[in-house]
């Protein structure tokens, strides 16, 4: 499969085995009946490119609206919307919605993104009045994500490529970080208040130099707010 897929196959499992499925015209099934002495055609759907579409609702978070742009928003929201066909979807999951709630509740001023991904939430922030913004992360998709949604969205975020587990990070009135529990733990920040997510609910980071302050979970997964301890 490999040899006449080097561009990739889909691998099914099912109660009698694993099925390889190649999506291909005439002339790659004629390859496979070659190579494997017999195979079953099925037609592909006309609209299969758009099905993935499917896959991307919008949310609604407070005031927040995040969604993917062939949805429309609602006409009272402040609308986020991002194409996840550039990189790490459009910000539906669950820790992305509770770290926006908590962000609504904290101060405004400046706000640092760490592991910005799509950038959903330093928009967001932008949207919702923190400033500047800037996000950071160690994927160079990510930061060129980040700063073509943004121009999309019609706010100012700066984004940088920083592997925050080495390097010393932007001082900011708040940060927020969706990445994983060990990530949040090496954390060493230069905020007032932290907003910290990718973890369960059954997970309670330590965050050096913060006390817990307010605490969010949904489905199973949990967000914290964090402040600089006096």
């Amino acid at each position: 499969m490999l040899e006449l897929f080097p561009a990739g196959f889909e691998e099914i499992e099912g109660a009698g085995g694993v099925e390889l499925v190649a999506y291909t015209d005439a002339a790659g099934e004629e390859l496979l009946w070659k190579m494997f002495g017999g195979v079953r055609g099925d037609d592909v759907a006309e609209d299969w490119e758009d099905r993935w579409k499917a896959f991307h609702r919008p949310v609604r978070v407070g005031r927040l609206w995040v969604g993917p742009p062939w949805e429309s928003p609602d006409e009272d929201a402040l609308a986020v919307v991002i194409d996840p066909g550039r990189a790490f979807g459009t910000g539906a999951h669950p820790t992305t919605r509770l770290c926006l709630e908590l962000l609504e509740g904290v101060p405004r001023g400046s706000l640092l993104d760490v592991g910005c991904g799509s950038g959903v939430l330093a928009i967001a922030a932008a949207k919702i009045g923190f400033a500047p913004v800037v996000g950071i992360d160690v994927e160079a998709a990510a930061v060129d994500a980040t700063l073509a949604n943004a121009a999309a969205n019609g706010v100012e975020v700066e984004a940088r490529l920083v592997d925050a587990n080495i390097a010393d990070l932007p001082p900011a009135d708040v940060a927020v970080a969706n990445i994983s529990l060990a990530d949040v733990e090496r954390l060493r920040l230069d905020a007032g208040h932290a907003v910290t997510s990718g973890y369960l609910a059954a997970d309670r980071p330590r965050l050096e130099g913060y006390s817990r302050v307010d605490r969010r979970e949904v489905d199973g997964w949990a967000a914290d707010l964090h402040a600089r301890a006096r």
